[in-house]
């Protein structure tokens, strides 16, 4: 009998590293292929392994992390949002026409995330309350949103800015370390103990592993969706207000072009299914600096940059391959 119960332990021991393996093996692989491509650039790449290509590097990819970071929370429902990148031109639009008519930076850079957060809001709103497909909702945001920024900039023009305050946020550091890279650390950190210690983010796995069997374990699933793109927005805006305090300027044609594809490249190579069902921070922020040295790496040994999106889109989906469901 005692036999038969050790067996039994060691059998369900086994089953929970099979399972560990199962669920983080994509993250370990990212992150493999993220020390294959260090090691790489540190050989064939020129001064690529030294201090300043490394604070360069991390403050390059501070935006698409944190983008990404809130793109975790929304594919871990099942969802998508492919706003992000508009919503950061509204941001910055907004921020910049505030500051440069004389609000205060503090003032302009609270309504400016309030407005992005806003958005988020109304892309679960309308996914949740009507039902309709997350890539439908986004999408038109990802339009209209543009132009929305561009109106909100007066026909698009470049805002330039000249404010020692709000130039901090993105040009500032504290002790050696670069201003925005800390606050990706915190958002990173955050985000990574909300995801594994509280109660909504089990709540957010729950509902995109089953939707139905969330709502009937009394989890308010409409409500995980609408704070999930809330907090999608949020964090786009404050990528935003960084990329524009960065630059000095505010370009809403540019600010956030293209950013969701990264993002999503991010989150799918860190290790988040698409499907939704299972949230992998630290695999995010592991794929969105992947998807930077893949940029660095095409920019400094002079390869036309157009061929690392065609590179990325190939790892998307050698990502969805890999986590696709095994058929029995």
């Amino acid at each position: 009998m005692q036999q038969a119960t050790g067996i039994n332990s060691t059998a369900a021991a086994r089953g929970g590293v099979m399972s560990s393996l199962a669920a983080y093996g994509p993250t370990y692989g990212a992150l493999a292929a993220l020390v294959l491509l260090i090691v790489f650039n540190a050989i064939f790449t020129r001064n690529f392994a030294t201090p300043d290509n490394l604070w360069n590097t991390l403050l390059q990819m501070t935006p698409t992390a944190l983008v990404a970071t809130g793109m975790t929370l929304v594919i871990a429902t099942g969802g998508i949002d492919l706003s992000v990148g508009s919503v950061m031109a509204i941001a910055s639009a907004l921020a910049a026409t505030l500051i440069a008519g004389g609000t205060g930076v503090g003032v302009a850079a609270l309504l400016a995330l309030a407005v992005a957060c806003g958005c988020g809001a109304l892309n679960g709103a309308l996914i949740s309350g009507f039902r309709i497909q997350p890539i439908i909702v986004t999408l038109a945001l990802l339009i209209a949103g543009r132009g929305a920024a561009q109106v909100i900039s007066q026909g698009g023009q470049l805002i330039p800015l000249n404010n020692p305050a709000f130039g901090y946020l993105g040009r500032g550091y504290v002790g050696p370390v670069p201003a925005q890279v800390l606050i990706m650390i915190v958002v990173a950190v955050v985000a990574v103990f909300v995801m594994r210690r509280s109660s909504f983010g089990r709540y957010v796995v729950a509902v995109g592993g089953n939707e139905a069997a969330a709502r009937l374990a009394g989890i308010k699933t409409h409500r995980t969706k609408i704070t999930v793109y809330a907090i999608s927005g949020l964090l786009a805006g404050i990528a935003g207000l960084i990329e524009t305090a960065r630059l000095g300027a505010s370009d809403a044609a540019k600010v956030g072009l293209n950013i969701e594809l990264d993002a999503i490249a991010a989150v799918v190579v860190g290790g988040t299914p698409l499907t939704g069902g299972r949230a992998t921070v630290g695999g995010t922020i592991i794929g969105a600096l992947i998807m930077q040295i893949i940029s660095m790496t095409f920019i400094m040994n002079d390869i036309k940059f157009s061929w690392s999106l065609v590179l990325k889109a190939a790892i998307i989906l050698i990502a969805v391959y890999v986590q696709r469901p095994k058929v029995a």
